[in-house]
C-alpha cells in the first residue's frame, strides 16, 4: 500500500467517526438535560422541604439543640434527629463556649471558667462540656498559695519609641537615656519573665479592705493561688502625661480607645499624619497578654498613675491652665471616656500628685519634709478636683520620685501627711526602691510597696557590675541581654 492510499483511507476513518458522533449529537444533549433537571429538582426537594427543620427564633443555636434533645412527640413517634448541618452548628456553639471558658482558665480563673459553662444554658453533659469542666477542676486543685511577702513591684516610665529621636543629643535625651525604657527593651523584659514564672497580679490581690464582726474596716492579706513555680509581680507606669517637651522625640501622643474598644495609642509620624498602634506601655502590654493569656492573673493589667498639671493620657484637662482652651471640655470628656475604659479593661488607676512635687521627707530628714504642709495639701486637693473627678475613686499613690512621706517604719497616726492622703481616700502608697527584689508594709489601714525601676540607668548599672551579689535585676532578666545597643553610654542618672 503507497503512502497516499494509507492517507486517504486514515481520511475516510476520521469521516466517518464524525457523521456518527453528528447523528448521535441530539440524544446526548437530550440525556444532559434530563440528567441536570432530575439533579435540580432532588436538591431543591431536600434542601427547602425535606431539609428544613424547626430551628427557632431566627434559627438559634439553642432552638436547635432543644430539638435535638427533645423527647418523643405527641404522636408518640421518635425525636428529630438533626440534621449534617445542624450538629456542626451545634459544635461550634460548644467550641465557642469552651474556647472562652479555657482563656479564663489560662488566666487562672478557673472558678469564673466553670461558671460559664454551667450557666450557658446549654447541655452541659456533652462530652466536650464534661471533659472541660473536669479539666478544670484538676488544674485548680493543683494550685498552691503564692507567698504574699515576697511579690516584686517593678514599674516604668513612658517608653521610647524611636531611639533616634530621643537620643539625638538635644538637652532632653540625658534625661530620656537616665528614665525611660525603649519599646524593645520593654518587649525583651516581658519575654524573659514570662519564661521565668512571673505573672502579673493587681496591688488590690495583695492586700484589701474588709470588714471585722462589729463593722470596722482593716487591711487583710489576699489569697493568690497559681500553679507551682509562679510567681506574681505588680507593675506600674507612672507620669502617664505626655508633656508638650516630648513632642518630636519619639514617644506616642496620647492614649485612646481603639476600634477594638481597647485603649491604645496615638503617634505623630515624621509626616505629620497621626497613626494609631501600639506605640507604649498600655497597648504593648496588651498584645503579649493576649498572645500569652497566662501572663495575666485573672485578667490583672498594670497600674496606671497620672499627674495632673500637664493633663491626663495627652489630653490638656487642667482647668487652672487651659480652661480658655476651645477644645478644653472636649478633652476633659475624652479623658474621662479612655480612663474608663482603662478601667474596664483590667487596668488600676493612680495618682502620681497634680504637680510631681516631692510630697515626702527631705533630703537632708533633719530638715522635716520636702515641702510645707500647706503646698502639700493644696497639691493633693489640686488633683482630687482635676484628676479624680475625671478618672473616677482612686485609692493609689504613686509618690512622685519614690519620695515616701514616712521612713521604712509603719506609717503612725500623728503623722499628719498620712491622715490627710488617707481622709482622701488613698490607702495603697509606693515608693522606690531597686536595693531590694520586694518590700511591703501591712498595717490596719494600708498597704506599702516599695517598687524597682526598669530604666536605662538600672539596666546599665546591673550590666556592668561585676559583683553578681550587687546585681539588682538578675532576678528577672539578665540586663546584658536587655540593653538596648542605641543607648549612649555610659548611662548617668539624670533626674529633676
Amino acid at each position: 500500500m503507497s503512502k497516499a492510499d494509507f492517507r486517504r483511507r486514515q481520511a475516510r476513518r476520521r469521516r466517518h467517526k464524525l457523521t456518527m458522533m453528528s447523528r448521535h449529537l441530539p440524544t446526548f444533549i437530550v440525556l444532559l438535560a434530563i440528567t441536570l433537571l432530575v439533579g435540580g429538582g432532588v436538591f431543591t426537594l431536600y434542601r427547602f422541604v425535606l431539609g428544613k427543620q424547626p430551628t427557632g427564633p431566627e434559627g438559634s443555636v439553642q432552638a436547635a439543640v432543644s430539638s435535638a434533645q427533645a423527647g418523643p412527640s405527641s404522636g408518640g413517634g421518635d425525636s428529630p434527629v438533626p440534621s449534617t448541618e445542624e450538629t456542626q452548628v451545634i459544635q461550634d456553639d460548644v467550641s465557642r463556649l469552651i474556647a472562652q471558658a479555657d482563656r479564663l482558665a489560662l488566666g487562672y480563673d478557673y472558678d469564673k471558667a466553670i461558671d460559664l459553662i454551667n450557666n450557658s444554658g446549654m447541655d452541659v453533659t456533652e462530652a466536650r462540656m464534661q471533659e472541660a469542666l473536669g479539666r478544670y477542676e484538676s488544674e485548680k486543685a493543683a494550685l498552691v498559695p503564692a507567698d504574699m511577702n515576697q511579690i516584686t513591684h517593678v514599674f516604668f516610665h513612658t517608653l521610647i519609641m524611636d531611639t533616634s529621636k530621643a537620643f539625638d543629643g538635644d538637652k532632653d535625651s540625658g534625661g530620656y537615656n537616665s528614665v525611660m525604657t525603649t519599646k524593645d527593651e520593654f518587649m525583651k523584659m516581658l519575654q524573659s519573665m514570662y519564661e521565668r514564672g512571673y505573672v502579673l497580679v493587681r496591688i488590690h490581690d495583695i492586700a484589701y479592705e474588709e470588714a471585722d464582726g462589729n463593722g470596722n474596716k482593716r487591711f487583710v492579706k489576699g489569697n493568690i493561688m497559681l500553679p507551682e513555680g509562679k510567681k506574681p509581680f505588680v507593675m506600674s507606669q507612672d507620669d502617664v502625661c505626655y508633656y508638650p517637651y516630648m513632642d518630636g522625640d519619639g514617644f506616642a501622643s496620647r492614649i485612646v480607645i481603639g476600634a477594638d474598644g481597647k485603649p491604645t495609642c496615638e503617634m505623630t509620624m515624621d509626616d505629620g499624619s497621626v497613626s494609631t498602634g501600639s506605640y507604649d506601655l498600655v497597648p504593648l502590654l496588651e498584645d503579649f497578654i493576649q498572645e500569652h493569656p497566662d501572663f495575666s492573673y485573672k485578667g490583672a493589667r498594670a497600674i496606671i498613675a497620672f499627674t495632673g498639671y500637664e493633663g491626663i493620657l495627652g489630653y490638656r484637662t487642667a482647668a487652672s491652665k487651659y480652661s480658655d482652651s476651645p477644645t478644653y471640655e472636649a478633652d476633659r470628656e475624652q479623658a474621662a471616656k479612655v480612663a474608663q475604659c482603662l478601667r474596664d479593661n483590667g487596668w488600676e488607676l493612680a495618682s502620681h500628685s497634680w504637680g510631681h512635687l516631692q510630697l515626702g521627707v527631705a533630703k537632708n530628714p533633719e530638715d522635716g519634709f520636702a515641702i510645707s504642709e500647706e503646698r502639700f495639701r493644696a497639691d493633693t486637693d489640686k488633683w482630687e478636683a482635676e484628676v479624680e473627678s475625671l478618672i473616677g475613686p482612686t485609692d493609689i499613690l504613686l509618690y512622685p520620685y519614690g519620695n515616701d512621706i514616712a521612713d521604712w517604719h509603719a506609717y503612725k497616726e500623728d503623722n499628719p501627711r498620712f491622715k490627710y492622703l488617707e481622709s482622701k481616700g488613698f490607702r495603697y502608697f509606693c515608693n522606690v526602691d531597686a536595693s531590694t527584689s520586694y518590700w511591703m508594709q501591712m498595717g490596719n489601714n494600708y498597704l506599702r510597696m516599695a517598687r524597682r525601676n526598669l530604666d536605662g540607668y538600672r539596666l546599665y548599672e546591673d550590666m556592668t557590675q561585676t559583683d553578681p551579689s550587687k546585681k539588682r535585676l538578675s532576678d528577672l532578666f539578665d540586663a546584658a541581654q536587655i540593653f538596648d545597643s542605641a543607648r549612649p553610654t555610659p548611662v548617668e542618672w539624670s533626674y529633676q
